[in-house]
């Protein structure tokens, strides 16, 4: 095969993938959300680790196309994994969503928090909703400042100062003297700090 032979190879596969995507979602929704929600869970048990990200990161992007808490839900499962590349997608995806859907968003992180889940998803959540803004932002962020994971506690502290919205202050400052130290990424850096560190640093963000 050509090299030119090659690239209409992957015009048409992306036309069929396409194509493909457009039927699937105009299936009857529930059986849609059983059908995803499997889907994902097969995707997350797959040993092969190409295969496990490829499979995610599509399913990522059709779950946030369908509307509902399952699917909600299902996009904070796949944001609770270890590969990079997934969580990005699923960050964004969440992100893309949240937009349109916040409620949606919000009840699935609620309901994350109830369950006490302390995965990777719980440091990327606070990032998403800083990322929305939406005005519940603050109360719902600040509910992972309670997180028994010192790193989940500080990526509330850090999407706190962020999201720039002083009416954070009085619920950082219940922390400027927690010595639990954790790794602050800054650029292509890492750090260490006390959470009451960067909680100081939050507050005097918020109050320049």
């Amino acid at each position: 095969m050509s090299i030119a032979q090659q690239l209409r190879a992957i015009f048409d596969s992306e036309r069929a993938l396409r194509n493909a995507e457009s039927e699937l979602l105009q299936a009857d929704p529930r059986q849609l959300e059983e059908l995803l929600s499997q889907a994902v869970t097969e995707a997350k048990a797959e040993r092969d680790p190409y295969e496990a990200e490829l499979r995610l990161t599509r399913l990522a992007d059709l779950c946030a196309q369908v509307p509902g808490d399952a699917m909600a839900d299902a996009m904070l499962s796949i944001l609770d994994e270890e590969q990079p590349g997934v969580r990005v997608q699923a960050a964004e995806a969440l992100v893309d969503v949240a937009y349109d859907r916040y409620a949606e968003v919000a009840r699935a992180i609620e309901r994350a928090l109830a369950r006490g889940d302390d995965g990777p998803a719980m440091q990327e959540l606070p990032w998403v909703l800083a990322e929305v803004a939406e005005p519940s932002a603050v109360p719902l962020i600040s509910r992972f400042l309670q997180h028994r994971n010192e790193e989940v506690v500080a990526s509330a502290i850090e999407a706190l100062a962020r999201l720039g919205d002083p009416g954070a202050v009085p619920l950082l400052k219940k922390l400027v003297n927690d010595p639990r130290v954790v790794t602050v990424e800054e650029g292509e850096e890492e750090f260490t700090s006390t959470l009451g560190e960067l909680a100081a640093e939050a507050i005097e963000s918020l109050t320049e």
